[in-house]
């Protein structure tokens, strides 16, 4: 049988897949699960996915019209994609938008969101969701702000039993110093942290309130009792203020699904749900997606298709992420024959593939973190010689894998200076990072390399064809808002001479008229704007900036204010991460004017947001580049690096107390015991929700009931174990950036504490231990040892000195 020639090139398109890729192009219904492999190219299977699931949709749908031009069978559904972020949604979009066009086919039936934009759009029925959007405020409240403070002080004030039992603590005397000492931490360190992160955990699991209270169990600190007054009084205030938070977006969005007109209505314009990144998915998120991707004609055929990596779960610990729900959905998926794994991934040399497959091994029989297993078994393996990536599984440079034991932390710095002065000196238009666990780490490493001979290092980079980015230091200021404020201004006041510069100078910086003497022109707004009929013919290039203009007036009395912003910036041509910010910031000065819509509320709001640097562009792969750029050392967090790669990739730092090091208790919080309250709580409404899916899956769920909660001595160390868990898994991510070199390095004396480590002040440095698979990486790999002394050290001998006596009034 002949095929038709869309399904030819659909057919062409796939056959440029690699295992597990094409089987996500194949899925026509149904649950699938697909496990990723860090480098295999994830978010291409799945916008090429989405494409060829889209096209096949329209040809069944132009089918359909054609044999019923006027009958229901023409309906078109779209594919529902889901990211976290909008950077990503607008990255996958445009990837789809050209894979469709690609196949000659419109760039229509589908749609992308974050998903809280989902949420929003569902919830604005505000008859269901039982919120008024148009008059509530989106908060995100962390630790001190003010939101959280109030919702301490009432909890004090409504339960003061509870918190004269914390405020006792383990054993307390009645001393008055102490008594107001430990008030103070209570109410402005403990208290909002527990509330903070229990409200975030229980919200975004689904849990209410009085889940908690059943959930606390009779233990010497009512620590989940707490959690349950501080929750009930975070959900008043939001009330009483017309707050919502992003959970309280999905639960509405839920409230209004849970009405069977309005399920089945967004179920029938739905064709899928495809999830990107599930590993960073909550309860209650899984459960909104899974609503809206049942089929509404059979209830029980869910069509949702969810792509991640469990091993690259790196955000749980500090977010409400919980990699164990998508690691059961591949589970149930695979029992049913519905899981697959791509797991040939060309983004690095087969040495530094086979680095991190042994770690993960290692790590995971090693047993380091308790009850928990940081990896789903998986390796990574190398494409097929006949893979369409160009440089596939490159060569390595070197060895492609070494390890290194600097003095300090100062040679360490040295060591990658001069190593990287190599690297580029034999290929300038290479691109290298050096990873980092905590931002001041990043600042230690980009002064010193800036300055240096100032700290006693022989190093000379003046010569060296390498540009520094420091991310963590880097503006995060965005244009946007700026050419914004300008141009809203001139709409607002287009006869003001300053307002009329600005807006010009926007224009003529972006290229969209031609260089000229501004002054000029503004001098006379009205006449330059207005010119009389009998007035000369002006040059070209005033004829220019005039008539643009004059369409941005037009647009201001044709267009409603809430609209303008997307005008101008489509009129900047800016691209996606421009568009992007754009729509963040309307969002945001919508939100902020609620009250007074209109444009002259706005530019107040906007002109404190740009005066206040209080607002962060969004990034997309576009802005991205920036961190990848040829020729650039770019120095960023090993978090904030996931999703990218570097031809050579460094990771200095790597003791035992930084990875997997530990939770911390503060030395003013220990009157409560050796564990915290956040931490704890964290982990038993986390154990209790686990169980409790378990047993829904298992039908032996008890109604009413979330099966028993561990006690704190054993909550804290799961938390314990959480933690060093995902530590593994960051620095697992950390690895498998790197392309052709992967260069590791443990000092053997380092800071105390980084967090007060005065660089500048020579505070001293301490021994400490290498990371616990530093040694089994050495073993296995014993020619990726470099030996300090087989090459000229770049720590004189002054700083080696001060070193070795900082050592040694250390030990004594």
């Amino acid at each position: 049988m002949t095929c038709s020639p869309i399904e030819s090139s659909l057919e062409a398109l796939r056959a440029t897949l690699r295992p597990g890729q094409r089987e996500l192009a194949d899925w026509q219904s149904g649950p699938l699960a697909v496990s990723a492999v860090p480098g295999a190219g994830k978010s291409h299977g799945m916008a090429v996915a989405a494409a060829i699931a889209v096209a096949r949709h329209q040809n069944t749908a132009q089918s359909k019209h054609q044999r019923f031009p006027t009958g229901q069978q023409s309906r078109t559904r779209q594919l529902l994609v889901v990211t976290f972020t909008r950077s990503a949604a607008a990255n996958i979009k445009g990837q789809i938008r050209q894979h469709l066009k690609d196949l000659g086919l419109p760039q229509i039936g589908f749609a992308v969101h974050t998903l809280h934009g989902l949420a929003l759009n569902i919830a604005r029925n505000s008859q269901l969701s039982g919120l008024n959007l148009d008059q509530s405020i989106l908060i995100s409240p962390y630790q001190n702000h003010r939101l959280i403070r109030t919702c301490v002080e009432r909890w004090i004030a409504d339960y003061p039993h509870l918190y004269q039992q914390l405020l006792a603590g383990q054993h307390f005397d009645g001393e008055q110093t102490e008594h107001l000492r430990r008030q103070s931490v209570l109410r402005t360190e403990i208290l909002p942290s527990l509330a903070q992160t229990a409200v975030r955990e229980a919200k975004s699991s689904g849990l209410l309130p009085e889940h908690l209270w059943r959930m606390a169990g009779r233990e010497e600190l009512p620590i989940l009792e707490a959690a349950a007054g501080l929750y009930e009084r975070y959900q008043k205030l939001l009330s009483d203020r017309n707050f919502i938070d992003y959970d309280e977006m999905i639960l509405a969005a839920l409230r209004v699904l849970s009405d069977q007109s309005a399920r089945h209505w967004w179920q029938s314009q739905i064709l899928a749900v495809f999830e990107d990144e599930a590993q960073d998915s909550t309860p209650l998120q899984t459960q909104l997606l899974t609503i809206l991707a049942t089929d509404p004609e059979q209830p029980e055929q869910v069509n949702l298709v969810r792509v991640g990596d469990s091993n690259q779960a790196i955000n749980s610990t500090f977010t409400p992420a919980d990699p164990f729900f998508f690691r059961q959905f591949c589970q149930q998926c695979q029992a049913q024959g519905r899981l697959f794994e791509m797991v040939q991934a060309g983004r690095s040399a087969p040495v530094i593939m086979a680095a991190a497959n042994f770690s993960l091994d290692w790590l995971n029989q090693a047993g380091l973190a308790g009850s928990e297993q940081p990896f789903r078994p998986q390796t990574i393996q190398p494409v097929a010689s006949t893979d369409p990536q160009a440089d596939a599984n490159p060569l390595p440079v070197g060895q492609g894998l070494e390890i290194w034991a600097p003095r300090d932390v100062f040679e360490t710095v040295a060591l990658i200076g001069q190593r990287l002065g190599d690297l580029f000196s034999a290929n300038p238009a290479a691109t290298a990072a050096i990873l980092v666990r905590e931002n001041k780490q990043g600042r230690f490493m980009a002064e010193v390399l800036a300055e240096p001979q100032r700290y006693g290092l022989t190093l000379d980079l003046s010569q060296c064809p390498f540009q520094v980015y420091d991310v963590g230091s880097g503006d995060r200021r965005s244009h946007v808002p700026q050419e914004m404020l300008k141009l809203l201004q001139f709409l607002e006041r287009p006869h003001s001479p300053d307002y009329l510069k600005a807006a010009l100078t926007v224009l003529s910086d972006r290229q969209l008229i031609p260089a000229q003497d501004l002054n000029l022109l503004v001098s006379q707004p009205e006449q330059f704007l207005y010119p009389d009929p009998l007035e000369p013919t002006q040059p070209e290039p005033i004829r220019l900036a005039r008539q643009l203009c004059t369409q941005l007036l037009r647009s201001r009395i044709e267009l409603p204010h809430y609209e303008l912003m997307t005008f101008l910036a489509l009129t900047l041509n800016y691209d996606r991460a421009e568009l992007a910010t754009t729509d963040k910031l309307a969002a945001r000065l919508g939100q902020q004017t609620f009250e007074q819509p209109s444009l002259g509320a706005m530019l107040p709001v906007l002109q404190e947001l740009v005066g206040s640097e209080q607002f962060e562009a969004v990034d997309v792969e576009a802005s991205q580049d920036r961190y990848v750029r040829p020729g650039q050392l770019t120095i960023i967090t090993m978090h904030k690096a996931k999703g990218l790669d570097w031809d050579y990739v460094f990771i200095p730092f790597l003791n035992q107390n930084m990875i997997p090091g530990q939770l911390r208790v503060p030395p003013q919080a220990q009157f409560l015991g050796n564990f915290t309250l956040a931490e704890v709580a964290r982990a038993q409404i986390r154990a209790g929700l686990h169980q409790q899916h378990l047993a829904d899956h298992q039908a032996q769920a008890r109604p009413n009931s979330l099966t028993e909660i561990p006690d704190i001595a054993t909550a804290w160390q799961r938390a314990q174990d959480l933690k060093i868990a995902e530590e593994f898994r960051l620095l697992y991510v950390a690895m498998t950036r790197a392309k052709r070199l992967l260069w590791l390095a443990s000092a053997q004396q380092a800071p105390f504490s980084w967090g007060s480590f005065n660089w500048q002040k020579r505070d001293r440095l301490d021994e400490k231990a290498a990371c616990p698979i530093l040694p089994p990486l050495q073993q296995q790999f014993p020619s990726s040892i470099v030996a300090n002394q087989a090459r000229k050290s770049p720590v004189s001998k002054s700083v080696s000195r001060t070193v070795a006596r900082s050592s040694r009034s250390t030990n004594e």
